[in-house]
Protein backbone atom coordinates (compact mmCIF):
# COMPACT_ATOMS: atom_id res chain seq x y z
CA UNK A 1 0.00 0.00 0.00
CA UNK A 2 1.23 3.44 -0.88
CA UNK A 3 3.00 5.53 2.39
CA UNK A 4 0.51 8.05 1.73
CA UNK A 5 -2.73 5.73 2.93
CA UNK A 6 -3.22 4.53 6.34
CA UNK A 7 -5.71 1.87 7.94
CA UNK A 8 -7.58 2.69 11.01
CA UNK A 9 -9.94 1.20 12.80
CA UNK A 10 -13.52 1.76 12.05
CA UNK A 11 -15.25 3.84 14.89
CA UNK A 12 -18.96 4.41 15.28
CA UNK A 13 -17.79 8.14 13.93
CA UNK A 14 -16.61 6.71 10.88
CA UNK A 15 -19.48 4.55 10.27
CA UNK A 16 -21.59 7.13 7.32
CA UNK A 17 -18.74 8.24 5.61
CA UNK A 18 -17.80 4.05 5.37
CA UNK A 19 -21.84 4.10 4.16
CA UNK A 20 -20.85 7.52 1.55
CA UNK A 21 -17.81 5.52 0.41
CA UNK A 22 -20.26 2.48 -0.53
CA UNK A 23 -22.62 4.76 -2.49
CA UNK A 24 -19.62 5.38 -4.96
CA UNK A 25 -17.20 2.22 -4.88
CA UNK A 26 -20.51 -0.27 -4.83
CA UNK A 27 -20.92 0.22 -8.90
CA UNK A 28 -23.93 -1.94 -9.24
CA UNK A 29 -27.36 0.42 -8.51
CA UNK A 30 -28.75 -2.02 -6.50
CA UNK A 31 -26.22 -2.30 -3.79
CA UNK A 32 -24.84 1.52 -4.31
CA UNK A 33 -29.10 2.69 -3.18
CA UNK A 34 -29.01 0.10 -0.25
CA UNK A 35 -25.54 1.32 0.97
CA UNK A 36 -26.58 2.90 4.16
CA UNK A 37 -28.57 -0.14 4.88
CA UNK A 38 -25.97 -2.48 4.01
CA UNK A 39 -23.61 -0.68 6.42
CA UNK A 40 -26.03 -0.38 9.40
CA UNK A 41 -26.74 -4.00 8.96
CA UNK A 42 -23.37 -5.53 8.48
CA UNK A 43 -22.09 -3.07 11.84
CA UNK A 44 -25.10 -4.94 13.99
CA UNK A 45 -23.19 -7.68 16.33
CA UNK A 46 -26.26 -9.12 17.08
CA UNK A 47 -26.96 -13.14 15.91
CA UNK A 48 -25.62 -15.14 18.76
CA UNK A 49 -21.92 -14.79 19.32
CA UNK A 50 -20.43 -13.33 15.86
CA UNK A 51 -18.13 -10.74 16.73
CA UNK A 52 -17.41 -8.41 14.38
CA UNK A 53 -14.05 -6.36 12.95
CA UNK A 54 -14.03 -2.79 10.55
CA UNK A 55 -11.38 -0.83 9.18
CA UNK A 56 -10.89 1.99 6.70
CA UNK A 57 -8.13 3.38 4.70
CA UNK A 58 -7.66 7.04 4.76
CA UNK A 59 -5.90 9.44 2.83
CA UNK A 60 -5.75 12.48 5.17
CA UNK A 61 -9.04 12.57 7.60
CA UNK A 62 -10.50 11.01 4.10
CA UNK A 63 -12.25 7.44 4.13
CA UNK A 64 -11.27 5.97 0.66
CA UNK A 65 -11.65 2.04 1.67
CA UNK A 66 -13.24 0.11 4.10
CA UNK A 67 -13.33 -3.62 5.34
CA UNK A 68 -15.79 -4.94 7.61
CA UNK A 69 -15.68 -8.75 8.64
CA UNK A 70 -17.09 -11.04 11.35
CA UNK A 71 -16.86 -14.60 12.89
CA UNK A 72 -19.28 -17.19 11.79
CA UNK A 73 -22.79 -17.30 13.38
CA UNK A 74 -23.18 -20.96 12.94
CA UNK A 75 -19.13 -21.74 13.47
CA UNK A 76 -16.31 -18.88 15.01
CA UNK A 77 -13.46 -21.05 13.40
CA UNK A 78 -14.55 -19.44 10.07
CA UNK A 79 -13.96 -15.66 9.56
CA UNK A 80 -16.72 -13.67 6.92
CA UNK A 81 -15.51 -10.69 5.01
CA UNK A 82 -18.67 -8.96 4.49
CA UNK A 83 -17.94 -5.83 2.50
CA UNK A 84 -14.65 -4.69 1.56
CA UNK A 85 -14.81 -1.42 -0.69
CA UNK A 86 -12.04 1.21 -2.57
CA UNK A 87 -13.12 4.28 -3.84
CA UNK A 88 -12.67 3.81 -7.66
CA UNK A 89 -9.90 7.57 -8.01
CA UNK A 90 -7.90 5.39 -5.33
CA UNK A 91 -7.92 1.63 -6.80
CA UNK A 92 -4.52 -0.09 -7.47
CA UNK A 93 -2.67 1.21 -4.42
CA UNK A 94 -3.14 -1.85 -2.39
CA UNK A 95 -5.43 -0.72 -0.29
CA UNK A 96 -7.81 -3.62 -0.84
CA UNK A 97 -5.16 -5.96 -0.06
CA UNK A 98 -4.08 -4.06 2.48
CA UNK A 99 -7.92 -4.16 4.08
CA UNK A 100 -8.01 -7.54 3.65
CA UNK A 101 -4.98 -8.21 5.29
CA UNK A 102 -6.19 -6.51 8.23
CA UNK A 103 -9.47 -7.99 7.97
CA UNK A 104 -7.73 -11.63 8.23
CA UNK A 105 -5.51 -10.91 11.44
CA UNK A 106 -8.52 -9.35 13.39
CA UNK A 107 -10.76 -12.52 12.83
CA UNK A 108 -7.23 -14.90 13.65
CA UNK A 109 -7.54 -13.32 17.12
CA UNK A 110 -11.10 -13.91 17.82
CA UNK A 111 -10.19 -17.62 17.03
CA UNK A 112 -10.63 -17.91 13.42
CA UNK A 113 -8.31 -20.73 11.42
CA UNK A 114 -10.48 -20.09 8.08
CA UNK A 115 -11.30 -17.30 6.28
CA UNK A 116 -14.62 -17.07 3.79
CA UNK A 117 -15.27 -14.40 1.12
CA UNK A 118 -18.72 -15.94 1.81
CA UNK A 119 -22.36 -14.28 3.59
CA UNK A 120 -22.37 -14.82 7.51
CA UNK A 121 -26.24 -15.40 7.03
CA UNK A 122 -28.35 -14.34 8.78
CA UNK A 123 -26.77 -11.35 8.99
CA UNK A 124 -25.16 -10.45 5.22
CA UNK A 125 -25.42 -8.66 2.46
CA UNK A 126 -24.06 -10.95 -0.42
CA UNK A 127 -23.98 -14.62 -0.74
CA UNK A 128 -20.12 -14.31 -1.98
CA UNK A 129 -18.23 -11.96 -4.64
CA UNK A 130 -21.03 -10.94 -7.63
CA UNK A 131 -18.98 -12.11 -10.83
CA UNK A 132 -19.23 -8.59 -11.69
CA UNK A 133 -16.90 -6.85 -9.14
CA UNK A 134 -14.41 -7.95 -10.99
CA UNK A 135 -11.50 -6.09 -9.11
CA UNK A 136 -13.16 -7.68 -6.42
CA UNK A 137 -12.86 -11.46 -7.63
CA UNK A 138 -9.09 -10.56 -8.59
CA UNK A 139 -8.35 -9.64 -5.25
CA UNK A 140 -9.70 -12.73 -3.74
CA UNK A 141 -7.52 -14.81 -6.19
CA UNK A 142 -4.38 -12.96 -5.90
CA UNK A 143 -4.67 -13.51 -2.04
CA UNK A 144 -4.64 -16.77 -2.01
CA UNK A 145 -8.15 -17.68 -1.86
CA UNK A 146 -9.73 -20.46 -3.79
CA UNK A 147 -13.93 -20.51 -5.22
CA UNK A 148 -15.22 -23.20 -3.55
CA UNK A 149 -18.94 -22.89 -5.15
CA UNK A 150 -21.61 -20.63 -6.97
CA UNK A 151 -24.33 -19.01 -5.65
CA UNK A 152 -27.28 -17.01 -7.32
CA UNK A 153 -29.77 -14.47 -6.87
CA UNK A 154 -33.15 -14.27 -8.76
CA UNK A 155 -34.52 -11.01 -9.54
CA UNK A 156 -38.50 -10.32 -9.27
CA UNK A 157 -40.04 -8.03 -11.39
CA UNK A 158 -42.44 -5.81 -9.30
CA UNK A 159 -43.40 -3.65 -11.97
CA UNK A 160 -47.50 -3.36 -12.38
CA UNK A 161 -48.70 -6.47 -14.61
CA UNK A 162 -45.98 -8.17 -13.82
CA UNK A 163 -46.74 -12.39 -12.34
CA UNK A 164 -45.02 -11.50 -9.24
CA UNK A 165 -47.70 -8.77 -8.66
CA UNK A 166 -50.13 -11.63 -9.73
CA UNK A 167 -53.83 -11.55 -7.02
CA UNK A 168 -53.62 -14.15 -4.51
CA UNK A 169 -57.67 -14.18 -3.29
CA UNK A 170 -59.02 -17.11 -5.11
CA UNK A 171 -56.06 -19.25 -4.12
CA UNK A 172 -56.51 -18.06 -0.61
CA UNK A 173 -60.38 -18.65 -0.65
CA UNK A 174 -59.31 -22.20 -1.85
CA UNK A 175 -56.77 -22.48 1.24
CA UNK A 176 -59.69 -21.29 3.78
CA UNK A 177 -61.86 -24.33 2.12
CA UNK A 178 -59.29 -26.30 3.65
CA UNK A 179 -59.48 -24.86 6.88
CA UNK A 180 -55.77 -22.65 6.09
CA UNK A 181 -56.07 -18.99 7.07
CA UNK A 182 -53.38 -16.51 5.46
CA UNK A 183 -52.00 -13.96 7.72
CA UNK A 184 -49.58 -10.92 8.03
CA UNK A 185 -47.74 -11.37 11.17
CA UNK A 186 -48.33 -8.57 13.39
CA UNK A 187 -45.30 -8.10 16.28
CA UNK A 188 -47.38 -10.33 18.49
CA UNK A 189 -46.39 -13.24 16.12
CA UNK A 190 -43.25 -12.79 15.24
CA UNK A 191 -41.29 -14.77 17.98
CA UNK A 192 -43.32 -17.85 17.65
CA UNK A 193 -43.17 -17.59 13.29
CA UNK A 194 -38.94 -16.97 14.81
CA UNK A 195 -39.40 -20.69 16.66
CA UNK A 196 -40.94 -22.16 13.63
CA UNK A 197 -38.37 -21.55 11.59
CA UNK A 198 -35.36 -21.97 14.02
CA UNK A 199 -36.82 -25.36 14.92
CA UNK A 200 -38.11 -26.47 10.77
CA UNK A 201 -34.55 -25.12 9.15
CA UNK A 202 -32.26 -23.83 11.48
CA UNK A 203 -31.19 -21.20 14.02
CA UNK A 204 -30.14 -18.57 11.07
CA UNK A 205 -33.21 -18.75 9.66
CA UNK A 206 -35.43 -18.11 12.77
CA UNK A 207 -32.40 -15.18 13.55
CA UNK A 208 -33.53 -13.73 9.84
CA UNK A 209 -37.43 -13.86 10.48
CA UNK A 210 -36.88 -11.93 13.27
CA UNK A 211 -35.20 -9.47 11.40
CA UNK A 212 -37.79 -8.78 8.77
CA UNK A 213 -39.87 -5.85 7.87
CA UNK A 214 -42.66 -8.10 6.86
CA UNK A 215 -43.76 -11.61 7.26
CA UNK A 216 -46.94 -13.46 6.23
CA UNK A 217 -47.74 -16.82 7.29
CA UNK A 218 -50.59 -19.39 7.12
CA UNK A 219 -51.58 -21.38 10.07
CA UNK A 220 -54.25 -24.59 10.02
CA UNK A 221 -55.91 -25.21 13.63
CA UNK A 222 -53.37 -23.11 15.66
CA UNK A 223 -50.44 -24.72 13.72
CA UNK A 224 -47.99 -22.95 11.77
CA UNK A 225 -48.04 -24.58 7.80
CA UNK A 226 -45.34 -21.97 6.71
CA UNK A 227 -44.05 -18.34 6.63
CA UNK A 228 -42.36 -16.25 4.36
CA UNK A 229 -40.52 -12.75 4.67
CA UNK A 230 -38.57 -9.86 3.31
CA UNK A 231 -36.19 -6.99 4.24
CA UNK A 232 -34.29 -9.13 6.81
CA UNK A 233 -30.90 -8.39 4.75
CA UNK A 234 -31.50 -5.32 2.94
CA UNK A 235 -34.82 -3.67 2.25
CA UNK A 236 -34.94 -5.09 -1.31
CA UNK A 237 -34.18 -8.71 -0.43
CA UNK A 238 -37.09 -11.60 -0.11
CA UNK A 239 -36.65 -14.27 1.98
CA UNK A 240 -36.11 -17.15 3.85
CA UNK A 241 -39.47 -18.57 3.27
CA UNK A 242 -40.13 -22.73 4.40
CA UNK A 243 -43.38 -24.86 4.92
CA UNK A 244 -43.75 -27.19 6.53
CA UNK A 245 -44.19 -30.74 5.36
CA UNK A 246 -47.63 -31.35 5.93
CA UNK A 247 -48.49 -28.22 3.57
CA UNK A 248 -46.81 -29.07 0.73
CA UNK A 249 -48.80 -29.32 -2.26
CA UNK A 250 -51.42 -26.90 -0.88
CA UNK A 251 -50.13 -23.92 -2.78
CA UNK A 252 -49.02 -22.04 0.22
CA UNK A 253 -45.95 -21.05 -1.11
CA UNK A 254 -46.75 -19.64 -3.89
CA UNK A 255 -49.36 -17.38 -1.74
CA UNK A 256 -47.03 -16.25 0.75
CA UNK A 257 -44.52 -15.43 -1.91
CA UNK A 258 -46.61 -12.86 -3.74
CA UNK A 259 -48.13 -11.15 -0.42
CA UNK A 260 -44.41 -10.21 0.41
CA UNK A 261 -43.77 -9.45 -3.12
CA UNK A 262 -46.70 -6.89 -3.44
CA UNK A 263 -46.14 -5.67 -0.25
CA UNK A 264 -42.00 -4.73 -1.13
CA UNK A 265 -44.05 -3.22 -4.50
CA UNK A 266 -45.97 -1.41 -1.96
CA UNK A 267 -42.98 -0.22 -0.16
CA UNK A 268 -41.73 1.64 -3.39
CA UNK A 269 -39.69 -1.00 -5.01
CA UNK A 270 -39.60 -1.73 -8.24
CA UNK A 271 -37.91 -5.23 -8.02
CA UNK A 272 -36.86 -7.69 -5.68
CA UNK A 273 -33.83 -9.73 -4.77
CA UNK A 274 -34.59 -13.43 -3.86
CA UNK A 275 -31.25 -14.12 -2.27
CA UNK A 276 -29.14 -16.95 -2.52
CA UNK A 277 -32.13 -19.38 -3.87
CA UNK A 278 -32.08 -23.35 -3.79
CA UNK A 279 -35.62 -23.85 -5.70
CA UNK A 280 -35.19 -21.76 -8.74
CA UNK A 281 -38.29 -23.36 -10.82
CA UNK A 282 -40.40 -22.45 -7.61
CA UNK A 283 -39.41 -18.56 -8.02
CA UNK A 284 -40.16 -18.61 -11.93
CA UNK A 285 -43.34 -20.32 -11.80
CA UNK A 286 -44.67 -18.19 -9.12
CA UNK A 287 -43.15 -14.68 -9.67
CA UNK A 288 -41.83 -14.85 -12.87
CA UNK A 289 -38.18 -14.41 -11.60
CA UNK A 290 -35.00 -14.93 -12.97
CA UNK A 291 -31.54 -15.70 -12.42
CA UNK A 292 -29.83 -12.40 -12.32
CA UNK A 293 -26.86 -11.88 -9.88
CA UNK A 294 -24.28 -14.95 -9.50
CA UNK A 295 -21.52 -14.95 -6.92
CA UNK A 296 -18.79 -16.83 -6.54
CA UNK A 297 -17.87 -18.07 -3.10
CA UNK A 298 -13.97 -18.46 -1.65
CA UNK A 299 -12.06 -19.82 0.83
CA UNK A 300 -8.88 -19.94 2.71
CA UNK A 301 -7.07 -21.55 5.35
CA UNK A 302 -4.94 -19.05 7.96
Amino acid sequence: MDHAYELAELTPERVADVAALCRVALDLPSDSLEADQIVDRLRTPGAGERQITGWVALLGSAVVGAVLGSTGYNDATVGHVDLIAVHPDHRRHGIGRALLGRAEEALRGFGASSIALVGNAPVYAWPGIDVRYTAAVCLAEASGYSRSDIAWNMTADLTPGSPALAPTASAEARLAEAGVAVRRAVPADVPGLAEFAAAEFGPGWGAEVAASAGIHYAVRDGAVLGFACWGSSRPSYFGPMGTAAAARGLGVGGVLLRRCLREQHAAGLSSAQIGWVGPVPFYSTNSGARIERVFFLYRRQL
